[in-house]
């Protein structure tokens, strides 16, 4: 009885701890925020070896979100590869040739420097900031006639000029119509706005061809 006895206290003690000096230092062990429940845990298969998983420092960088100055630069590139297509497919002018809608921009300008004569005599003309007509007349006649002379002598320069005569009077009917009271009196200057801006559109294509070399007698067209 009695070694029977001190078999079943043996067995039912509790497990003595391991000593001190047979535990882990306390910088190997994980804190307890690090060590996750067992129930969270993956197994062990699915957990990705720890040599697989590169360090945030060798992860690929982000690119960076082009700047709105590249979007401006590739805009204007592709409007100049496109002015330089439709240059390059326009046919040059021969020596001596005139496009046809500059010779009509001419006989305009020269038809707008008889009606500032004309309006500075009926006293109908725009003053000047002095009061004087004269010198407004004198100097709308003058750009009028300049115009005129150098598109006869294909002249780029007379051609833009002259197109920035238009584009003015473009704007100064269509602000005359903001006063208009009545429908009738809105046709001349709706008429002439249509005339004006037709006139400038077919200046463009002139334009651009005054701008090529000129074409030899005996070489053709491309």
């Amino acid at each position: 009885m009695g070694a029977r006895s001190r078999k079943r206290k043996r067995a039912g003690t509790a497990p003595i701890a391991a000593p001190l000096e047979q535990q882990a230092p306390p910088e190997q062990q994980a804190p307890p925020e690090q060590q996750a429940p067992l129930e969270q845990q993956a197994p062990p298969e699915q957990q990705a070896p720890r040599e697989q998983q590169a360090p945030p420092e060798q992860q690929a960088p982000r690119k960076p979100a082009p700047p709105a100055d590249d979007g401006l630069r590739r805009g204007y590139a592709r409007g100049r590869a496109r002015d330089e297509e439709i240059r390059a497919n326009l046919p040059p002018l021969a020596p001596g040739e005139r496009p046809r809608a500059v010779t009509v921009a001419a006989i305009v300008a020269f038809v707008f420097a008889i009606g500032n004569v004309a309006a500075a005599l009926t006293g109908n003309d725009i003053s000047s900031a002095t009061g004087d007509p004269s010198v407004a007349t004198a100097v709308t006649t003058a750009l009028l006639l300049v115009a005129g002379l150098g598109m006869l002598a294909r002249q780029y320069w007379a051609v833009l000029g002259f197109q920035t005569i238009l584009g003015l009077q473009i704007v100064f009917f269509s602000l005359y119509l903001i006063g208009v009271q009545k429908w009738w009196h809105a046709i001349i200057p709706l008429v002439a706005i249509g005339l004006l801006g037709w006139l400038f559109w077919k200046l463009v294509r002139p334009m651009a061809q005054l701008q090529m070399p000129k074409r030899s007698p005996g070489k053709p067209a491309p």
